[in-house]
């Protein structure tokens, strides 16, 4: 099972988005599942007020956790990481054309298409699992220019 069956897979056994996402770096985080489940709990549905989407909060977390805070430069690494979340939710707002859970939910039915190849790849419809496999998708585009 790959990194993106498997957050689908989470998002079908009931978890929300952003553990879903989260879950599925735990290759790379280090972190066990469990662990994942429980910080992320309350960050489904845009922390359950319909703002930011869970699947991007879920990649920024994952994100964060692969680009520790240097105690020695708390500020620079801050700086660091927030520029990849902010590269993050660029990317995800160019495929979707919005960040918040509630417009992405309620701007319609979202087809996948060459902006989401691991989705149309998949063969998703489910408007939630586009979003996982997609911030998936460009987490890992963003490691890998990283590299």
């Amino acid at each position: 099972m790959d990194r993106y069956e498997k957050a689908r897979d989470y998002h079908k056994r009931g978890f929300n988005c952003c553990q879903s996402v989260l879950a599925s770096f735990t290759d790379l985080t280090g972190m066990s599942e469990q662990e994942c489940f429980d910080i992320a709990g309350g960050f489904g549905a845009g922390a359950g007020t319909g703002e930011l989407c869970g699947a991007i909060t879920g990649a920024a977390m994952t994100l964060g956790r692969l680009t520790p805070v240097d105690p020695a430069d708390p500020v620079g690494s801050k700086k660091r990481t927030v520029a990849l979340s902010k590269e993050l939710q660029a990317k995800f707002s160019e495929k979707f054309g919005a960040l918040r859970c509630q417009d992405l939910l309620g701007g319609g039915k979202f087809v996948p298409d060459e902006r989401t190849p691991a989705a149309a790849r998949m063969g998703l419809t489910g408007h939630c699992d586009i979003m996982i496999v997609t911030a998936v998708e460009i987490v890992e585009e963003i490691l890998n220019q990283r590299g």
